[in-house]
């Protein structure tokens, strides 16, 4: 059995850093890199890429919505043709520094308000992989594990895109699989043993304890830790030995 361990990493701008980049980096088989804009500038990603080409982890685009102030977590009535150009954009701006440092960028990961609406709008998630199909049919599609994950992928198929689903041991759910909204209490969790028996469930289980003490069913190919978290380090660090000591092997990404 494997798994394939992911964080959203060059989330600094200008003179500001977020995260534990350099850290995390050396836990994880995959990283997310900020496209500019929700965070990261030409700098910070010229700078996170040539750390993963350094640390061997497999790259992907974490493009958002024009929304810097609001950390790309306030979503935005935007029509797909936007959601095209705003992706083609920040897809090419990382692609074109991978291309410089001779890296392969591997997949997308959307990110906030971009990533939760794909969950629910069917016409987000065919604008996203229709325009990663015209950059690069190999790229992979990162979408939120759970009960939409099968139509989803179906969509996502339909434009010659291949979807791999993620969960989050960090994050709260909901009874319907989704994710607990930041802005409620005990949304983001801060413990790491706690972290890793929820990663344990996620992973040889396929399911995730809800805030209401249920069990949400998900299959997920890719868990995401969460580097702006204060606990990152210590969290990436727990989970991925957790899962070791319990025969997982930490992998890249890859089709399903």
């Amino acid at each position: 059995m494997q798994i394939d361990l992911n964080c959203d990493m060059g989330e600094g701008f200008g003179a500001y850093t977020l995260g534990q980049d350099e850290e995390i980096i050396t836990l994880v088989s995959s990283i997310n890199i900020a496209c500019g804009f929700h965070a990261g500038d030409p700098h910070v990603m010229a700078r996170t890429v040539r750390l993963a080409r350094r640390c061997g982890v497999a790259i992907g685009a974490h493009p958002g919505l024009p929304d810097l102030l609001g950390f790309g977590r306030r979503d935005m009535a935007c029509s797909p043709e936007e959601i095209a150009d705003f992706l083609t954009y920040q897809i090419g701006a990382l692609l074109a520094f991978c291309t410089a440092e001779g890296v392969e960028l591997r997949h997308v990961k959307p990110h906030g308000a971009l990533y939760n609406r794909a969950v629910q709008d069917e016409r987000l998630v065919r604008a996203m992989a229709k325009t990663m199909a015209r950059i690069d049919r190999n790229l992979l599609l990162v979408g939120l594990a759970g009960r939409n994950s099968r139509r989803m992928a179906d969509i996502a198929a339909e434009e010659s895109i291949a979807m791999v689903f993620e969960a989050f041991p960090d994050r709260a759910y909901t009874p319907e699989g989704t994710l607990v909204s930041r802005r409620l209490p005990g949304a983001v969790i801060h413990d790491p043993a706690e972290a890793t028996a929820r990663a344990l469930s996620m992973v040889l289980d396929q399911e995730v304890a809800a805030i209401d003490g249920t069990m949400a069913p998900l299959a997920a190919h890719t868990l995401c830790i969460h580097g702006d978290n204060p606990q990152g380090m210590a969290l990436a660090a727990a989970i991925r030995g957790g899962l070791e000591a319990a025969g997982v092997a930490i992998r890249p990404m890859r089709p399903v």
